[in-house]
């Protein structure tokens, strides 16, 4: 009989206590699965976000380059000098070359001292313009870089250089005092006309560098 009772005992369910015990030993494990656990993910988080602003140097190409300082030396403003004075003292040659030549040009052949005059003035154009072209061509070469007055110059070297052959054909095309004699004054008309055009083109040649200022 007592071995029936032990059997019985050990074979009925626990009761309400040990179902508590069990529910409280899964409460703890479960409790310490969610300690250990991760935590929930709640979406992505924006961090702040700091830009950086730097300074930068924006170089504009104007396709246009900056002028360079043109040096020039003692010698060129000393040939400078000579060429202005040179071209002030031909002006009144001019004058004294178109008298004379226009006296003999009406008197055919003229007096010997006319002559003489005509010729001597004209050496002294002729020397004039040769001390001006050395150093109006000198100084237009040393002044080739500056940018400032180019026209001007070029111009004024274009003239000079027109006035020169001018002169040259003069003294070529010059008759001599028997052909005047022979023919009269028809054989200095080609002399005459040169001469006339070659100072012309001098004198506005001056006047422009006068009046035509950088």
């Amino acid at each position: 009989m007592l071995h029936l009772l032990w059997l019985l005992a050990t074979t009925v369910p626990a009761g309400p206590a040990a179902a508590l015990a069990d529910t409280g030993s899964s409460a703890s494990a479960a409790t310490a699965v969610a300690d250990t656990a991760p935590a929930a993910d709640l979406g992505p988080r924006v961090a702040p976000r700091f830009e950086s602003f730097e300074p930068v140097l924006v170089v504009v190409d104007s396709g246009r380059q900056r002028p360079r300082a043109v040096e020039y030396s003692d010698f060129y403003y000393t040939r400078l000098t000579i060429h202005q004075v040179a071209s002030y003292a031909t002006v009144p040659l001019f004058v004294a070359e178109y008298i004379l030549g226009t006296k003999l040009y009406n008197n055919p052949p003229g007096s010997r001292s006319t002559q003489d005059a005509h010729r001597l003035v004209a050496l002294g154009v002729a020397g004039l313009f040769g001390v001006n072209t050395v150093t109006g061509a000198w100084n237009l070469w040393d002044s080739r870089h500056d940018p400032a007055g180019r026209t001007r110059r070029w111009i004024h070297a274009g003239l000079m250089f027109l006035a020169d052959a001018g002169f040259v054909a003069t003294g070529a095309t010059a008759p001599s005092r028997r052909r005047i004699l022979s023919i009269g004054s028809a054989g200095a008309s080609t002399h005459r006309t040169i001469a006339i055009a070659s100072m012309s083109t001098a004198l506005a040649s001056y006047v422009m560098m006068l009046l035509w200022k950088n």
